[in-house]
C-alpha cells in the first residue's frame, strides 16, 4: 500500500477511483486479466461507505454469507485480491485529468500524484467522502494550517498542542495514535459515551487515568489565534460555563458526508450527479472511462453491491480491449483454468497441504 506522493507520472493499466467493495472487486476482476491497478480514495483506509460508516452493521445479501458485517467484507476482498498486488494512494482526490498524445489519460490528485493510465475506472460510491465542518465561527481562517479534518503524516503533529473533538472511531483512535507525539492533547465530546470500538475508548481513558492527557465534555464554541495559527479554543459544557484550552492544532472528527467532487468536471454527461453507462461494458460517454457500483445509472439499475460486482467482471474486458489492443481474450474459469489459479497461488497452496 502507498499513500507517497512523487511528481513523476506513475505508468499503470488501470487507476480506480474509489477503494469501497466494488473497486476492490474490480482489482480481482483486472487482476484475473493480467492488468496492474492503482487505487485513489479520499479516505485512509480501504472499504468506502463499509468500513467508515458502518463497519460492524451486518449485510445480508452478500452471496454466501448469510450475514457478513462491512469490515469483514473488506477484509475478505483484501484478502482476494492480494495477489494482485494492487498499489493504494489514500487520502487523496482526484483532482484533474487530461488526455495525452499517446492515448493515454493523465490523472492528477489533490496531493500531486499523477499517473498516465490507458483506462480509468471510476468506483466512488456517490462520490467523495468529505469531512462535516463543525459550525465554529471563523473555522475557516484556520484551515490547513492549524485546523485538519484528516491526518496524513502524523511527524507534522510531533510536539503540537493537540485538541481532537469527537466520539467516533476516527477521533478515538487517533487520540491513541497521537498521543505519543504530542506535546499536549485533549480529546472533547458532548458526552462520556462514545460510537468508537470500546478498546479504543478503553486505551483513551487509561491515557486520562495516567495523566497523559486529558478529557473534557462539551463542545468547541470558539478559536482563538492570528495569522491562521490557532493559540487557544474555548470549550463550552452544557451548563454554558467556558474553559479556555491551550491549542495549536485542531483536528475535528465529526463525520463524513458524500460530494461528486471533481469527477463532475470530467466531462461525463452526468445526470442526477450519476454517471450514464452502457450495459454491455458499463463504459461512460468518454471512451477509456468507466464507472462502476453506486456512482452509475443505466435502466433498471440496482444500488447493490452484488450488482457492481458485476458490473467490474464485465467492464473489465473491455478494459483488456484497451490495455491489450493486439491480444485475444480468452474466457476461462477459475474453477479449471490453471492459468488463472496460478495468478491466484491456488497452486502453491495445494503444493503446501500435499507437503
Amino acid at each position: 500500500m502507498s499513500a507517497n506522493t512523487t511528481n513523476k507520472p506513475i505508468e499503470t493499466d488501470a487507476v480506480i477511483i474509489g477503494a469501497g467493495p466494488c473497486g476492490l472487486f474490480t482489482v480481482f476482476e483486472m487482476g484475473l486479466l493480467d492488468m496492474k491497478c492503482h487505487l485513489i480514495d479520499i479516505l485512509d483506509r480501504p472499504g468506502g461507505q463499509c468500513a467508515e460508516l458502518y463497519p460492524e452493521k451486518p449485510i445480508y445479501d452478500i452471496p454466501g454469507y448469510p450475514i457478513i458485517s462491512g469490515q469483514e467484507l473488506t477484509d475478505r476482498l483484501m484478502e482476494q485480491i492480494e495477489p494482485f498486488d494492487p498499489a493504494f494512494h489514500f487520502q487523496q482526490m482526484a483532482q484533474s485529468l487530461e488526455k495525452l498524445d499517446n492515448g493515454k489519460w493523465r490523472l492528477t490528485t489533490d496531493e500531486g500524484t499523477i499517473f498516465d493510465t490507458t483506462v480509468i475506472i471510476i468506483a466512488a460510491g456517490g462520490g467523495s467522502f468529505v469531512p462535516k465542518k463543525p459550525p465554529i465561527p471563523g473555522i475557516e481562517e484556520y484551515e490547513g494550517t492549524s485546523v485538519f479534518y484528516s491526518v496524513r503524516k502524523i511527524n507534522h503533529f510531533e510536539d503540537k498542542k493537540i485538541v481532537i473533538a469527537g466520539g467516533g472511531d476516527s477521533a478515538l483512535d487517533w487520540t491513541v495514535a497521537l498521543e505519543p507525539f504530542a506535546k499536549s492533547l485533549r480529546l472533547v465530546h458532548r458526552r462520556d459515551e462514545f460510537r468508537a470500538a470500546p478498546d479504543s475508548v478503553g486505551k483513551m481513558r487509561g491515557l486520562v487515568s495516567e495523566g497523559k492527557m486529558d478529557f473534557s465534555m462539551g463542545q468547541i464554541s470558539a478559536l482563538n489565534g492570528t495569522d491562521g495559527k490557532l493559540e487557544s479554543v474555548i470549550i463550552t459544557d452544557k451548563e454554558k460555563n467556558e474553559t479556555e484550552v491551550p491549542c495549536d492544532c485542531l483536528l475535528p472528527f465529526f463525520g463524513l458526508t458524500m460530494k461528486l467532487g471533481p469527477i463532475a468536471d470530467f466531462g461525463l454527461n452526468l445526470n442526477e450527479n450519476l454517471i450514464p453507462v452502457d450495459t454491455e461494458k458499463f463504459e461512460t460517454s468518454t471512451e477509456g472511462i468507466f464507472a462502476v457500483g453506486d456512482i452509475n445509472t443505466y435502466p433498471g439499475k440496482l444500488k447493490l453491491i452484488l450488482s457492481g460486482f458485476h458490473e467490474a467482471a464485465l467492464m473489465s474486458r473491455q478494459a483488456f480491449k484497451y490495455i491489450y489492443p493486439d491480444a485475444r481474450l480468452k474466457f476461462e474459469y477459475t474453477t479449471s483454468s490453471s492459468s488463472l489459479q496460478g495468478k491466484l497461488g491456488v497452486d502453491d497452496d495445494k503444493d503446501k497441504k500435499q507437503a
